[in-house]
């Protein structure tokens, strides 16, 4: 990923020093195991633990040569060992190395996304209560349905950032698979203990059935989680891009002393983090399409997922970091403007209130067909002329043979629509 969206703690976390660590770490667990059931004497695992180590020039030199990374890896790591080096790697496929300490590196990554997962959410909560009481227009289809809560947004967005954290929870526990069985996942010259022991060192669990290989649906259902992250970033900064539109202007995104807008107009200030963030979702989404196409290799083992993860998992964990963060600054200093959105409630003349004169309309005794007709009439005439809903209500004769004019008044109360926001906070943070 480009440094312009690596944090940098993500960033070392894919880092190529950070991998062969993760590699190394493998490599020293399973001789470990082997010391611990009598085949590399004690005085040979202390020269390797002590003197292991890796030199990323060595390896790519040597890469060029060997077309192989775990064999250059190998080298360099054995030239730094010498002989006792033999111990290293005994019984080992590279994927035994290579996918067990890919879970160790996405565990590292998900550690973080975690934290700022929980960062997330709970700017999320008091941004609810702060504006728990702020009526704003909701809208469908982009059109004027009913006022809301302003602070009813951040409390979903909360609540549905509470799903996240427990769907990467789950998937951190199915990821963090290790697996040290040799070739095609059979023990052929590895007993099974060594893999239990060395897993345990690693905090891992075993893949239960393993081809050469950790089975792909596991990173696929990772990857799919990171989507779903970034889906409900992209849906929050959506929304904000919406409300920073002119025509609206009921919140805007931060614009720091110095920022400019655009080099041609100096009175913009556009929604660029929340553009930005909505575009890096699509490349996270496709990222996760393409791990579903991982899934599927010939026989026991191909490497043609390989190519593919190198560049879509820590792309996505890098992105989704980056995300988060500048997600929750936007959130922390987001700016609100209450009047407007009373003002906007104005604009539509009072014709929220539909629902609610025909409803009363109903329990009068008419049809819901006759009470839609005189209703939707009445709304048609209030958008053509630009008059008062309510105006109207008034001066119509046959909906005053059903409500007088005290029951029409009390329709258009807006804080009826706000009476049960205290029960939806009660069910989403109690």
């Amino acid at each position: 990923m480009i440094t312009r969206y690596t944090r940098k703690e993500m960033g070392q976390i894919w880092s190529m020093e950070n991998k062969f660590r993760k590699w190394l770490e493998v490599e020293i667990a399973v001789c470990e195991a082997w010391a611990e059931l009598g085949k590399i004497p004690t005085d040979a695992l202390r020269q390797i633990k002590q003197k292991a180590s890796f030199d990323l020039e060595r390896i790519d030199e040597i890469e060029k040569t060997v077309k192989h990374d775990v064999i250059a890896f190998l080298t360099s790591v054995a030239e730094s060992v010498g002989p006792v080096s033999r111990y290293i790697h005994m019984g080992l496929t590279s994927s035994d190395v290579v996918d067990t300490a890919l879970a160790l590196q996405i565990k590292e990554a998900s550690d973080l996304i975690l934290k700022d997962l929980i960062k997330l959410k709970e700017i999320f909560k008091k941004k609810a209560f702060q504006y728990k009481d702020t009526v704003c227009m909701g809208r469908s289809h982009g059109v004027h349905a009913e006022p809301t809560s302003f602070g009813l947004r951040f409390a979903l967005w909360y609540e549905e950032t509470s799903r996240n954290i427990e769907r990467i929870q789950s998937a951190i526990d199915r990821i963090s698979i290790g697996k040290i069985s040799g070739a095609v996942g059979t023990f052929s010259n590895i007993p099974p203990e060594i893999e239990d022991i060395a897993l345990r060192k690693l905090n891992l669990k075993p893949e239960p059935v393993a081809t050469q290989v950790v089975q792909r649906d596991r990173h696929a259902e990772f990857l799919s989680v990171l989507a779903l992250i970034a889906a409900l970033v992209e849906k929050v900064a959506l929304e904000i891009r919406h409300l920073q539109r002119t025509e609206v202007f009921e919140a805007e995104e931060p614009f720091t002393e110095g920022q400019k807008g655009s080099s041609a107009m100096p009175h913009k200030r556009n929604p660029v983090g929340c553009e930005n963030l909505c575009g890096l979702a699509r490349l996270v989404r496709s990222n996760a399409f393409a791990s579903f196409e991982n899934i599927a290799l010939w026989h026991d083992r191909d490497i043609s997922h390989s190519s593919v993860e190198r560049v879509i998992i820590p792309d996505n964990c890098i992105l989704v970091d980056y995300m988060l963060t500048r997600l929750y600054g936007i959130i922390k200093d987001l700016r609100v403007y209450p009047e407007r959105m009373l003002r906007n409630i104005n604009l539509s003349y009072g014709l929220y209130n539909s629902q609610r004169v025909l409803l009363a309309l109903v329990d009068k005794g008419l049809t819901r067909e006759e009470a839609y007709k005189i209703v939707q009439s009445n709304a048609m005439q209030s958008w053509k002329e630009g008059r008062s809903f309510m105006d109207l209500l008034l001066k119509d004769k046959v909906v005053k043979k059903y409500l007088g004019e005290d029951e029409i008044k009390d329709i258009f109360d807006l804080n009826y629509y706000t009476r049960n926001i205290e029960y939806i906070y009660k069910r989403v943070f109690e």
